[in-house]
């Protein structure tokens, strides 16, 4: 059975057919006794009612000859029609269909009801640890892609998901691409993440999106393309590797940092995190060391990454914080999960 982007489920034409037969038995039966025989609408439509069901109550009947050729083909059509219908009806609820459609249709008003989420395209093995990965975030995500079983996959894990080409308009479009806070192209290979980029960027300028990048010659094409920045799924795994061999101790504390979820951490109480500085709050317009003076225990900012892109690493104290600043820090999880943070420690 295709899934198909939410945005054009439909009931299933057959099921519609079969629906409407009785429909139009009943509305044909009440309009032909009502012109043949002259009697009320109620009077009419109750004998169509009964001869189809063939219940055939004889305190109402046809007298005229066109009344009575309307009663046969009445109760001659009308156990079989109903028969058939009824069978019509209640296959794709025995199959699943139904329920299928219904859910889909969950899907698609779940999709239109989410703000802020990311966008994955492509659900491989590298798009299901970024998706368990931002969903222990608390990030809504929604799968794009065109294996249905990646699909099924991504709908066991309780991500939404549309089946579909992440290349074309349409598709990015129903996934909500406009109220994204970012997409993630994942792609096979690299034409179609470039492809994914491209018509990502097009759609929505201001986006954030990150693409994979399998060969050295694809990262250039990728950010021609429109891609915020690229990674490499081997050379990161490569790096990793080698830094846990050669660098055991700092790869592990490295590690613990950026981890979530994980219950083997060895330093679980530290978390690295970033904090936007928002225009009008308490850190706009001070310095470094004038936060200082209300800080927290166990919260240190290590590195500003200033709105025009420099970064300062362990900035002085009279360095100035500005609206659009990102500020990184470490510390203790309590306090770096603490978004309305006032001051911080040195």
């Amino acid at each position: 059975m295709a899934l198909v982007p939410p945005r054009k489920l439909r009931i299933p034409q057959r099921v519609l057919l079969f629906a409407s037969v009785p429909a139009v038995l009943v509305v044909g039966g009440t309009l032909g006794y009502r012109l043949s025989e002259g009697w009320s609408w109620f009077d009419s439509f109750y004998v169509t009612v009964v001869t189809l069901t063939s219940i055939g109550y004889s305190d109402t009947h046809a007298f005229s000859v066109l009344g009575r050729i309307l009663t046969l083909v009445l109760a001659l059509g009308g156990i079989s029609t109903f028969a058939i219908a009824a069978a019509e009806l209640l296959g794709p609820v025995v199959t699943g269909e139904m329920h299928e459609y219904w859910w889909r249709r969950q899907m698609t008003k779940r999709i239109d009801a989410l703000e802020q989420h990311v966008i994955v395209c492509g659900h491989g093995h590298v798009g299901t640890q970024v998706c368990a990965r931002l969903r222990r975030a608390g990030v809504s995500v929604i799968v794009i892609d065109c294996n249905e079983a990646a699909a099924v996959a991504a709908r066991e894990e309780g991500a939404a998901f549309i089946v579909g080409d992440a290349t074309t308009d349409p598709v990015l479009v129903s996934a909500g691409i406009e109220r994204a806070r970012a997409l993630i192209s994942l792609a096979g290979s690299d034409a179609d993440n470039v492809l994914i980029t491209m018509t990502a960027r097009a759609l929505c300028p201001g986006l954030t999106i990150v693409s994979r990048a399998d060969g050295e010659a694809a990262v250039p094409k990728l950010l021609r393309a429109g891609a915020t920045r690229t990674f490499s799924p081997h050379a990161i795994a490569g790096e990793r590797i080698a830094k846990a061999v050669l660098q055991p101790a700092v790869f592990d504390f490295l590690e613990d940092l950026v981890s979530e979820g994980n219950p083997d951490l060895r330093y679980p109480e530290l978390r690295i995190e970033e904090q936007l500085v928002q225009p009008g709050s308490a850190l706009d317009g001070t310095t470094v060391g004038a936060s200082a003076s209300h800080s927290r225990r166990g919260l240190i900012l290590i590195a500003i990454k200033h709105s025009d892109g420099r970064v300062a690493f362990d900035p002085a104290d009279d360095v100035r914080l500005v609206a659009g600043d990102m500020l990184i820090t470490v510390g203790h999880r309590e306090q770096t999960g603490r978004r309305d943070a006032g001051a911080l420690s040195r």
